[in-house]
């Protein structure tokens, strides 16, 4: 039987807990960042008043702490189980993907709705069987069991320079429509693309992938995730 995850908490920790946990680590990359009432709430869909009662509780519980006029943090404790969440849900899209041929633009959703009910047993067996995956079908890694993950930020197609070049990574998945496009014009992770142009005013950027050159408006530009050539 697959080694389970460590890090998992004595007790069963609910869905809510759990979401919450997530969008904290996501809105605070660095352990020592803090996120606000009102970015928590605008990330979940929920009122600010929900949300401050809800952190009271994981205060008390040891997963979140209030820092004085900057905000929240996840405790140790905190961002353990978010990582725990993180795999979770990064290795079910995977699976999606893989063993299932679902589209990238739909394995998130998915995902969600299943995270809350995988054991830690059916998330290691699908590790395993899967081969222990880095990242998931949009690029983003996949935290091992350990709890370690490789989050290296990398710059957005919009922050290089005209001329310079570089390999698709990541992807945001915030938007189904903008991963059903690129899907549509056959852009995804691993394809090598370079910045021939940018109109000004917020205009298109004009790429070259392949032999092929195309226009992407800002978004796109700003959730496609490079890594420079050398």
């Amino acid at each position: 039987m697959a080694d389970m995850a460590p890090g998992a908490p004595a007790h069963p920790v609910s869905a809510p807990v759990e979401d919450y946990v997530k969008a904290i680590y996501a809105l605070t990359p660095q352990p020592d960042q803090t996120a606000s009432t009102s970015q928590i709430a605008d990330r979940l869909g929920l009122t600010a008043g929900s949300v401050s009662m809800m952190l009271k509780r994981m205060d008390a519980a040891g997963f979140a702490e209030h820092v004085p006029y900057r905000g929240v943090r996840l405790t140790e404790d905190g961002r353990q189980l978010a990582l725990g969440v993180i795999r979770r849900h990064r290795l079910l899209e995977a699976f999606l993907a893989r063993s299932l041929d679902i589209p990238w633009e739909d394995v998130h959703r998915f995902a969600d709705a299943l995270e809350h009910a995988a054991s830690d047993e059916l998330i290691e067996l699908i590790a395993a069987k899967l081969g222990d995956p880095l990242a998931d079908p949009h690029g983003d890694p996949i935290p091992n069991r350990r709890l370690e993950v490789d989050d290296r930020p990398h710059p957005a197609l919009a922050d290089l320079t005209n001329g310079e070049a570089g390999t698709i990574v990541r992807v945001s998945d915030s938007d189904p429509e903008m991963l059903r496009y690129l899907t549509e014009l056959s852009i995804g992770i691993g394809d090598r693309l370079e910045l021939l142009s940018r109109q000004p005013f917020d205009g298109p950027f004009e790429v070259r992938v392949g032999q092929r050159r195309i226009a992407l408006g800002p978004p796109l530009a700003r959730a496609i995730r490079i890594e420079p050539s050398a």
